[in-house]
């Protein structure tokens, strides 16, 4: 299932006080939430009878209790609240790999666990990453390209006479 698209902006002076109030919060929020910050909903595509949810910040207590922003509605309709959830216990295990994936998401969530939703927008950013990170590393081994192999200006020219770093041991 593909990921909710609804974004909405974050109430910065609501999102600074539940922060700074719940237990095993950030010790400076306003280093997790600024001013003009907006969230995207991270569940699953679903109607609008449901809340619209985003993870604003993961406490280190014992009962795995996260601060989430709930939306519903949008512009002057928009109806919010800030509220410390229980994870969702949900996990799911792939025996072939021997992996175990839990579900990122809070407690009796409407639609299907996070491992169940895909993020089209992210796996294209991640893609457009992957490719530049290709790219640039292509670049660094071309030939003539500073530092690569068989360059006389670069690290891999060390050692060959003729170089500034090491004479010529052929000169009288």
């Amino acid at each position: 299932m593909l990921q909710c698209i609804a974004v909405t902006q974050v109430p910065y002076a609501e999102a600074l006080l539940a922060l700074a109030t719940m237990e095993d919060g950030p010790e400076h929020p306003p280093d997790i939430v600024e001013p003009e910050d907006f969230v995207l909903c991270e569940l699953g595509d679903h109607d609008e009878s449901a809340e619209h949810a985003a993870h604003l910040w993961t406490a280190d207590t014992p009962g795995d209790q996260d601060l989430w922003f709930l939306w519903s509605g949008a512009g002057a309709h928009r109806v919010h609240r800030l509220d410390v959830l229980r994870l969702c216990p949900a996990v799911l295990r792939e025996l072939a790999t021997r992996t175990v994936t839990t579900c990122a998401y809070f407690d009796h969530h409407p639609g299907p666990h996070s491992f169940s939703v895909t993020d089209p927008l992210g796996d294209l950013i991640a893609a457009h990453v992957h490719s530049e990170v290709r790219r640039l590393v292509s670049e660094d081994d071309a030939p003539g390209a500073p530092d690569a192999p068989g360059t006389l200006d670069g690290p891999g020219a060390r050692g060959r006479p003729g170089t500034p770093d090491e004479p010529d041991t052929d000169a009288p």
